[in-house]
């Protein structure tokens, strides 16, 4: 199946990358979110995006930004998905508000609509187990910024088929997108390793081994890192890495997932990094975080 409309649902930061992405390569996309602020300031930072992106890449973009804008429709109703040929879901690491989705999903999409997901952690088959299709899911774990990281996980479910593996990977070498296909388990490869990286290095600055500088410094001067572990978390969103290492160790009853005391009182507090403009780094300044 060849999508040509494609339906992103969450437009935060990985929604709205994908959403600029797909509109790139001249598909149509229905963005759908339950705020119409956060469509709005979406669209306001595709715009932003689009303009930049030829300075990060040196590769210009053949057409004005406003074409790509133009096939981009916001919408704060999901019912808007009725006519779309494929689902990228981008919501937030929440089992309830997941599975309530996808629900609804499967009553609204035509029956031979992919559904992927886009988690850090929760099981696809388990998702999968809430709808009438479970062999038209499939994990799509981008990687932010979207429309500059060509890498994407594919999970897939006990129940995913090849057909759907198909259409997934199609889509994703459309975007110009390397998928790498991996098993169905909490966490997969890249949050499995990364969420623990970044525990452990808030731990490092809860116990006062370093500073979140120090520990920065270490991994991009010792291991050729081009981020720290904690920077990357701001980039991440603090709540993410929080939500994600939870699901986790509620799902492998592991000791090693326990979420770092400093990383709850973080979230609590609501810094959650880049997204709210504190997190290990102040970002209110210039936006580049303050490192002093």
């Amino acid at each position: 199946m060849d999508s040509k409309k494609v339906g992103v649902v969450g437009a935060g930061t990985i929604g709205r990358g994908v959403a600029q992405a797909v509109a790139e390569k001249g598909m149509d996309v229905v963005l759908v979110d339950t705020s119409a602020e956060q469509l709005h300031g979406a669209i306001s930072q595709i715009a932003a995006d689009l303009r930049t992106q030829p300075l990060l890449t040196g590769v210009r973009r053949v057409g004005p930004d406003a074409d790509v804008l133009g096939r981009i429709t916001c919408e704060t109703d999901v019912a808007k998905l009725a006519d779309v040929d494929f689902v990228v879901e981008n919501v937030t690491e929440n089992w309830d508000i997941k599975s309530g989705l996808y629900q609804e999903l499967d009553r609204i999409c035509a029956p031979e609509v992919v559904f992927a997901v886009n988690t850090s952690a929760i099981p696809i088959t388990r998702l999968a187990a809430v709808t009438g299709r479970p062999d038209r899911l499939v994990g799509m774990h981008f990687m932010n910024p979207v429309p500059l990281m060509r890498m994407v996980e594919v999970i897939r479910g006990h129940h995913t088929s090849d057909e759907t593996m198909a259409v997934a990977t199609g889509l994703l070498t459309r975007l110009a997108k390397e998928p790498v296909v991996v098993d169905d388990l909490p966490g997969f490869v890249t949050n499995r390793v990364l969420m623990l990286t970044i525990n452990e290095a808030v731990f490092c600055v809860q116990d006062s081994v370093a500073s979140a500088l120090n520990v920065d410094r270490i991994f991009k001067g010792c291991f050729g890192h081009k981020m720290g572990p904690l920077e990357t978390a701001d980039l991440i969103g603090l709540d993410t890495i929080l939500n994600s290492i939870t699901v986790m160790y509620d799902s492998f009853n592991d000791s090693k997932y326990r979420p770092a005391p400093l990383l709850r009182r973080m979230v609590d507090a609501g810094l959650l990094g880049r997204k709210t403009g504190q997190g290990f780094y102040d970002y209110r300044i210039d936006g580049n975080g303050d490192k002093s």
